[in-house]
């Protein structure tokens, strides 16, 4: 990944319109000294004596961080190798992802070993060469429901067992723990990651309405991405019969303390969806996550979806990863943003906090980062008109220019 950089002071001054979670600031001062945010101010006097960045005609945003992510660049987090972690990391960090959480597909519990060790070896020795920061891993897979499994891999499914996942979640870098509602053992998994200060959420869920508020009632206050892998009132129907049964679609909206994502990809959700998720969530209680895979920034083809060595295939066009008449895998943040914009009536600030600030809420690392504020790390991305990334810093530190 060819990083360089020409802004090379450890305190310096940029200077354009800043988009803050709730309005922009135009021509205004943004002071970072020593990988911090110091100061933000209308007045040029804060940026005396410093080194002022002059970013004519373009917006200044927090880095973006996103809560459920496979891989990228050729690479998955459950090839279980610090050097496939890292390379899917850089990938991110392209578009615009500073805080990243590496999210486990279904597998074996050695490749779910590995894949854990390999991020902790990553996250302890960290340096901005490596591409995104690692906030935390996304304990995703294996707990899904046997007939939501989508894309991932049917015979690494199963059940959540204490023996299996208390190991993982003593590691300490499990930040998101993710499992179907109706599983048995489900509640004993949701409390057990919350007394380790997980974000708990369903996911890959065929659950009812009486399921969904069991899993309410121990805790879970998040869905993972919106209409894509779990229970509506026609697929409850095919386990309960009838009378119908209200669905987690129904759950989630319904009950305003729940928060959820979408895949704003143009591919997943088309955009009545998105709109209707930003109408009834709004932009504090709704994330945009990629969902992506190795296939990011590659052409065309078939590649594995999780571990290399025997991952689903699925086929890559350029925009998108999918099994042929089945699920799909995602995109890249920018994307997101940019789709999120162009498709519903969210304003950039809205946009930009759904990237950002909200995800870094639900995952509780907000104080520091996901906005433009002094005293948070100054992981930050300077964008065009069009949004597209132009300049990428991460702890104060410029990476990469376009």
């Amino acid at each position: 990944m060819p990083f360089y950089t020409d802004l090379v002071a450890s305190n310096f001054c940029l200077r354009g319109d800043l988009i803050l979670p709730d309005r922009i600031l135009e021509d205004s001062y943004l002071v970072v000294r020593d990988g911090r945010i110091t100061a933000i101010e209308s007045d040029k006097s804060v940026s005396e004596g410093m080194l002022l960045v002059e970013l004519a005609d373009a917006y200044i945003s927090p880095g973006f961080v996103d809560l459920h992510v496979h891989g990228g660049g050729g690479a998955d987090y459950m090839d279980g190798t610090p050097e496939a972690v890292r390379t899917a990391n850089r990938a991110h960090l392209r578009h615009g992802t500073t805080s990243i959480f590496p999210t486990t597909t279904t597998g074996t519990p050695e490749q779910l070993h590995r894949m854990i060790q390999a991020c902790l070896a990553v996250r302890d020795y960290w340096s901005t060469a490596d591409g995104a920061a690692i906030a935390g891993i996304h304990f995703y897979g294996p707990y899904f429901a046997e007939d939501k499994v989508g894309c991932h891999s049917k015979s690494g499914r199963r059940d959540p067992t204490p023996a299996e996942y208390e190991r993982f979640l003593s590691l300490g870098i499990i930040r998101i723990a993710t499992c179907a509602a109706e599983l048995p053992g489900a509640e004993s998994f949701y409390a057990a990651a919350r007394n380790q200060r997980c974000l708990i959420t369903c996911g890959h869920s065929n659950a009812s309405w009486s399921e969904m508020k069991q899993a309410f009632d121990a805790g879970v206050r998040h869905v993972d991405h919106f209409w894509c892998a779990m229970s509506s009132v026609p697929s409850l129907r095919s386990r309960f019969g009838t009378p119908m049964q209200a669905s987690m679609e129904q759950f989630v909206i319904a009950h305003h303390e729940l928060r959820t994502e979408v895949i704003a990809d143009g591919q997943h959700l088309s955009p009545e969806l998105l709109q209707f998720a930003l109408q009834m969530k709004g932009a504090s209680r709704l994330c945009l996550v990629t969902d992506a895979n190795r296939a990011v920034d590659l052409p065309p083809g078939r590649y594995r979806f999780g571990s290399q060595e025997d991952g689903p295939w699925i086929e890559g066009d350029g925009k998108v990863g999918f099994v042929p008449g089945q699920g799909l895998a995602s995109a890249v943040v920018d994307t997101m943003v940019r789709t999120m914009k162009n498709q519903t009536s969210a304003s950039l600030p809205e946009v930009i906090r759904m990237a950002s600030l909200t995800p870094a809420e639900r995952a509780g690392i907000a104080d520091e980062v996901g906005s433009l504020a002094v005293g948070k790390r100054a992981d930050l991305l300077v964008l065009d008109r069009q949004l597209a990334i132009q300049r990428i810093l991460l702890r104060g530190e410029e990476v990469l220019q376009a």
